[in-house]
């Protein structure tokens, strides 16, 4: 997992309008990364919807909020309708981002091992350089903690 100090990678992938998104696009601003296992599951709903409730104090402070996980552009469109979610969802099924954040690990599921997305949040500052890092985010206060941390 990267670690505070790291230049954040650069990513290039497709949001939930089908859109190319890059990291760098955002340089000059600072940016939350966020990553995530599904998109309608009970923990990443509440994720969202929190930093969704806190948008408009990132928006206030000029901070990007990016959600991305492994779900098709299409699962996000109707993840992002049914909850209202104002910010950036990006889709990498090939794992471009999730890999390089050291967002896929292995997990243990119901005894079984496996690999799958950890949830995890980078604050990335307008150099493109990682200045936090949660390497377990919680769904229900990770947004506010990224905030209290601006």
């Amino acid at each position: 997992m990267l670690t505070v100090g790291q230049k954040a990678p650069d990513f290039t992938l497709c949001d939930q309008f089908g859109n190319q998104v890059s990291l760098s696009d955002f340089l000059g601003k600072k940016v939350v990364v966020y990553f995530y296992p599904k998109d309608n599951t009970p923990g990443c709903t509440r994720q969202a919807c929190a930093f969704a409730g806190a948008y408009e104090a990132f928006k206030q402070k000029d901070v990007v909020v990016i959600g991305i996980s492994k779900d098709s552009t299409a699962s996000h469109v109707k993840f992002a309708e049914k909850y209202n979610l104002p910010f950036i969802l990006l889709s990498d099924p090939e794992k471009a981002a999730i890999e390089p954040y050291g967002a896929w690990t292995e997990k243990k599921l119901y005894g079984k091992l496996g690999f799958g997305v950890v949830r995890c949040t980078f604050l990335i500052d307008e150099q493109g350089i990682v200045t936090h890092v949660m390497p377990k985010a919680k769904p229900d206060t990770n947004a506010a903690e990224i905030l209290a941390l601006l």
